[in-house]
């Protein structure tokens, strides 16, 4: 699953790249925090946890795209990888070090520091396994740059962000279009029509968060691949249905910089 590493690693990534430094190695950041838990104190177990007041679930309804090719590019609001090779990876049972790689989805929200609610700014993922360093530190970046749906994600919006990492596992086929648990799986759909390709995804947590029905879970993923037909015929179509897995872990900017600070006085100690 996701862990806070991986989420501290995205933003060590995004923040890196707007400031012109070199970034910390993700074997690094993992190394960083298994100390900082040593020595952070009262507090530390809480770090990453907010997502459980404040879900920010509502807002991937929108993130993770259609697509009208088989390609093995990100998967954002115009492109998605719709391989059939996709390796299974499980990663449930392992410990966060033994993880080395995965299928994967990075969004990144904007939080109001009004409400605490979040709104989407960028969300890019693949569904071919990436190795984690690789992969999060790609996607981190171009998901906050590349989603074509946004403009860049600029430093000074940094303190207003939140990252949410999600590993994706259990790729299964399903044996009919409702062969699928709503708060469990994710789906990837895809189907053709007149000649035309379509395809799209919904996280695991996205059907659960809208109080959607299996056959309205199905329709709307449908209109996000583009299709337009009348609604009382979807079931015409002939759906290809993946379901999948995944453990989402999210982190806000301000529990990534008080870990940050941490590392550079300690770097500083030791110099």
């Amino acid at each position: 699953m996701a862990t806070v590493p991986h989420c501290l690693y995205c933003f060590e990534t995004l923040a890196a790249y707007l400031e012109g430094r070199k970034s910390m190695s993700l074997n690094e950041v993992v190394d960083a925090w298994n100390e900082y838990k040593k020595n952070a104190g009262a507090g530390i177990e809480d770090l990453g946890k907010h997502e459980k007041q404040n879900p920010a679930l509502r807002r991937l309804a929108g993130s993770e795209s259609s697509e009208s090719s088989n390609t093995s590019s990100p998967s954002s609001g115009s492109t998605m990888s719709l391989a059939t090779d996709t390796t299974a990876t499980s990663t449930d049972s392992l410990p966060e070090t033994i993880i080395t790689e995965s299928p994967l989805f990075v969004t990144w929200n904007t939080v109001s520091p009004r409400t605490g609610n979040t709104s989407l700014r960028g969300c890019i993922g693949t569904f071919e396994a990436q190795e984690l360093d690789e992969g999060l530190s790609s996607y981190a970046i171009t998901s906050a740059i590349n989603d074509m749906r946004f403009d860049p994600i600029s430093k000074r919006e940094l303190p207003s962000l939140e990252v949410a990492v999600t590993l994706l596992t259990d790729f299964e086929d399903c044996a009919d279009p409702m062969d699928w648990e709503i708060g469990k799986h994710g789906l990837r759909i895809s189907f053709s029509e007149r000649g035309r390709r379509y395809g799209a995804t919904y996280l695991p947590d996205v059907a659960a968060e809208q109080g959607w029905t299996k056959e309205e879970t199905l329709v709307s993923l449908m209109r996000k691949a583009g299709w337009a037909g009348r609604k009382d015929k979807w079931q015409s179509v002939d759906l290809k249905v993946v379901r999948y897995q995944g453990k989402k872990k999210s982190l806000l900017y301000s529990e990534y910089k008080r870990w940050r600070d941490w590392v550079s006085q300690r770097d500083q100690d030791e110099a």
